[in-house]
């Protein structure tokens, strides 16, 4: 494998690792680098490999709240583990929409939405919705500070935001923080339940793309996932680290201006290079 491939791998583990849990679109960002850094890779192993270098940030979540997921602990009490239960049957019921969606419509997303105009579109019209249902929130106090107080029924709704991060340029954070927002949650519950919602949908995910492409990986490939995974993992760490400790005394208005100046930029290249 090329020094210069390795460069390029690692470029794309470190926009994967900030982008997957800023509200900025991680999957749009990997079509737009992909566009401008390309890895001299298949094009179907590119595809697969978009998704799967996920799992690098997946494993950051794990790692960072495995005493809060874990309900085997043995620090925990009777009360707290039961607790923990109900998180994990919580991110159970929010993942399901987005699971039956995107097994059922899978390849048709891929074949319509993935491009570059679907992409700017996307980063522009939530950009605008972020600035907006911040502004119209500013002032109100969230109804769910806790996840005791985050019922069955709002981890659902906002599933059902998630649905809308299929499309590319949405952002999977993106879409099931704004929506946690809108139903009363507070940013810092919004932001630990995206996080928690991440880790089945991603696994899922991860799995269903391995399985179409095949389970034989040249040994070039083999380096490009790994070093792909271990840079999005420890990139992880350091943003979703980052991200809560803003979000404390910030709001999403930052992350929503940056959307709409990124996707006026990928308009205008898009229109330059036709």
């Amino acid at each position: 494998m090329e020094f210069i491939e390795i460069i390029k791998t690692i470029i794309f583990g470190i926009v994967e690792g900030i982008t997957e849990w800023l509200p900025v679109s991680s999957t749009g960002h990997m079509i737009l680098i992909d566009e401008w850094i390309q890895l001299d890779v298949s094009d179907k192993f590119l595809e697969m490999f978009r998704v799967v270098i996920q799992l690098g940030a997946i494993m950051a979540v794990v790692v960072l709240f495995f005493n809060k997921l874990n309900p085997l602990s043995t620090k925990k009490s009777k009360e707290e583990k039961k607790e923990t239960m109900h998180i994990w049957f919580k991110v159970i019921i929010g993942v399901l929409p987005a699971a039956i969606v995107g097994l059922l419509l899978d390849d048709w997303l891929n074949d319509i939405f993935y491009n570059f105009i679907t992409v700017a579109s996307m980063l522009v019209l939530y950009g605008i919705l972020f600035i907006i249902i911040e502004n119209k929130h500013k002032s109100a106090t969230p109804k769910i500070t806790s996840f005791t107080e985050l019922s069955y029924k709002t981890a659902f709704l906002i599933g059902l935001f998630q649905v809308l991060s299929l499309i590319p340029g949405t952002s999977r954070s993106g879409a099931t923080i704004l929506g946690a927002i809108i139903l009363g949650t507070s940013r810092y519950v919004a932001a630990e339940f995206s996080f928690f919602l991440s880790i089945p949908v991603m696994f899922g995910a991860s799995i269903l793309k391995i399985y179409k492409f095949g389970f034989t990986f040249t040994n070039s490939e083999i380096i490009t996932l790994l070093i792909g995974m271990i840079t999005a993992f420890v990139v992880s760490i350091i943003t979703i680290k980052f991200l809560l400790n803003y979000i404390k005394s910030h709001d999403f208005k930052m992350f929503g201006w940056y959307r709409i100046v990124l996707g006026i930029v990928v308009i205008i290249y898009y229109l330059i290079t036709l």
